[in-house]
């Protein structure tokens, strides 16, 4: 939506900045209407591009509230006040989110149009997706690149990324896209939950009668996987003692169950998931070198929803309400307040797509059950309660995940420099070499800008890699 195409609705009362503001957009092609004593259910219609700028010195201030503006019209609200306020929820409700000090100047102005109507529209605009999986930013849009470049191959997939980002359903979709394993089931398993001394049973699975209570067979996670794809999350959890054991059986694909000397031939896909640093924690003895290295063979990085940005935010949560209210009600109901998107836009999650999950289902619930998107306060309630604990850390968060990516990066161009060197820079022999295909061979080079016969320059040298922005 462009500024040319606004319509601005301005209560001055005796604050005289109807005018002010007519200057500042005057070049813009913006309508300024002053409305004191304007019936605007009468006279102005459809507002799906207008804006109400009120002045809190109108005396009849309290009857300008969401419902009676945002409420009714569709109008989010912007308020010119002398008094400075922050962003605490506790200093005033959330109908003044938007609040411009009275000496503003034009560039604040505009600055602050722009930000409401980007809000705005993202509520006008239907939810794109990619598949399922909701992408606005472009960061988002290189990971599942990434993702449809990398799904048909057989080697495993390391995924890290923080809590609640939605590893498991970035492990589904390479399960989903790969032609041969995604025929194969989809075998999930949380490494943190496996009880001590039971590793083997669960994993390897047992015969009948190898120990007390084994009345039958039975098939372990990875028979289970067998012909498909294993996933382990918080595969950081895993003890170094079971990790050897893992790795046994990632070279050699043969299993013997428990009680059993019989070899079971495997055949699956391994893809890991982790919210911590593997190398950090290599580099401290807490996880096997080797290991890494076998499930590292080709990483993603999810970002989280801050990186992800506003739009994807507001897409997601749009998205999960449409879902929990049900598409009727939401027919009846109209759009989503503007008081609730801004809300929402101006959180902080740090339980990512999870927590704002939660919220969403939370809203969608009351709204569904009460028939009306503002009955009784109750929506505010959740949106104030999620606000206190939900705010934007005072300095930006860096996890290790994030923090440690360009070094990985680093190590991992160096390593294909030097099996490049090694063997001639003949690119089948050195993929066979690394043990992965030509094709993974082909995008790591052209990932981090390898070229035939380049010698080892470090990445702080060479022009920038064209790594998306926020990952």
């Amino acid at each position: 939506m462009n500024l040319d195409e606004l319509v601005i609705f301005v209560w001055e009362g005796q604050a005289d900045i109807a005018d002010r503001i007519d200057r500042c957009v005057m070049n813009l092609g913006v309508d300024v209407i002053r409305a004191d004593g304007l019936n605007l259910s009468a006279e102005t219609g459809e507002f799906g591009n207008a804006i109400a700028i009120i002045s809190v010195t109108v005396l009849e201030g309290a009857r300008f509230t969401r419902q009676g503006i945002e409420g009714k019209f569709g109008m989010p609200v912007l308020w010119v006040s002398a008094k400075q306020r922050d962003t605490s929820p506790g200093s005033y409700a959330m109908e003044y989110s938007h609040v411009l000090p009275f000496d503003f100047t034009g560039a604040e102005l505009r600055a602050m149009l722009v930000r409401i109507l980007q809000r705005l529209h993202s509520n006008q605009t239907p939810v794109q997706r990619s598949g399922d999986i909701i992408a606005h930013a472009e960061c988002m849009k290189s990971l599942l690149s990434d993702v449809e470049t990398f799904a048909d191959c057989e080697h495993s997939v390391l995924i890290m990324g923080e809590t609640g980002v939605g590893k498991e359903r970035i492990a589904e979709r390479l399960h989903e896209r790969n032609s041969h394993y995604g025929r194969g089931p989809f075998i999930v398993v949380n490494c943190g939950a496996i009880p001590d001394g039971l590793f083997e049973s669960l994993f390897f699975g047992h015969a009948k009668g190898s120990f007390t209570g084994a009345v039958a067979a039975h098939k372990g996670f990875f028979e289970q996987a067998n012909g498909g794809t294993l996933f382990l999350d918080e595969i950081a959890d895993l003890p170094l003692y079971q990790q050897v054991k893992l790795l046994r059986v990632l070279e050699e694909r043969t299993i013997c169950r428990l009680g059993s000397a019989a070899a079971v031939r495997l055949d699956f896909r391994l893809v890991a998931a982790t919210n911590k640093s593997l190398r950090q924690l290599v580099q401290a003895g807490q996880f096997r070198a080797d290991l890494f290295f076998r499930l590292a063979v080709i990483e993603l990085n999810i970002p989280s929803l801050e990186e992800r940005g506003e739009a994807d935010k507001l897409a997601i949560f749009q998205s999960i309400l449409q879902q929990v209210i049900g598409d009727e009600l939401l027919a009846q109901l109209g759009d989503t307040p503007f008081f609730i998107l801004d809300a929402v836009a101006q959180m902080y999650f740090p339980g990512n797509v999870r927590e704002l999950r939660n919220l969403a289902e939370r809203i969608g619930v009351t709204v569904r059950q009460l028939g009306q998107w503002e009955g009784h306060g109750a929506v505010q309630r959740i949106l104030d309660q999620a606000q206190n604990l939900a705010t934007h850390p005072s300095a930006p968060i860096e996890q290790p995940v994030l923090a440690d990516r360009r070094n990985w990066d680093q190590d991992e161009r160096n390593r294909i420099i030097a099996a490049l060197d090694l063997n001639d820079w003949k690119r089948q022999h050195t993929a066979a070499y690394l043990g992965i295909s030509r094709k993974v061979l082909w995008e790591k080079m052209r990932k981090y800008q390898i070229t035939d016969g380049e010698p080892e320059v470090p990445m702080t040298e060479r022009q920038p890699l064209d790594f998306p922005a926020q990952l």
